[in-house]
């Protein structure tokens, strides 16, 4: 496949599901993104001090941090705090919790409106 503009996008990818992180991985890499994995929000704090991704991508329920606190602490550092957050989970948000994401995808969700909405955000911070 030709690479094409979204190959310089970088999306961090957060979910504690092994399949379903590496399958949204592959889907998004045959799309030309570069992507980086972490399995709980923890890990993915740990990769955010070596990387600035264009994009974060995390589950809501993981263990050790779940999405609700990662968010929260993305948008506390400086230079995390304009990345766009795409929430992509089985479990909805608390009604009283502060959106601190973009948008709130629910699973299952289609390839193309899961990739329809990656570009989407990914144009915001070009």
């Amino acid at each position: 496949m030709t690479k094409n503009s979204a190959a310089i996008m970088l999306i961090l990818l957060v979910d504690d599901e092994p399949e379903i992180l590496d399958a949204w991985c592959r889907i998004l890499q045959d799309k030309g993104y570069e992507v980086n994995c972490a399995s709980h929000g923890v890990e993915a704090l740990s990769l955010l001090a070596t990387i600035l991704p264009d994009l974060i991508i995390t589950d809501w329920m993981m263990p050790l941090m779940n999405g609700a606190e990662l968010c929260r602490r993305l948008k506390m550092i400086p230079k995390l705090a304009s990345v766009p957050i795409l929430v992509h989970s089985s479990g909805l948000p608390p009604e009283d919790e502060t959106k601190n994401w973009e948008i709130y995808l629910r699973k299952p969700v289609s390839v193309q409106l899961f990739l329809a909405t990656v570009a989407e955000l990914c144009k915001k911070t070009r």
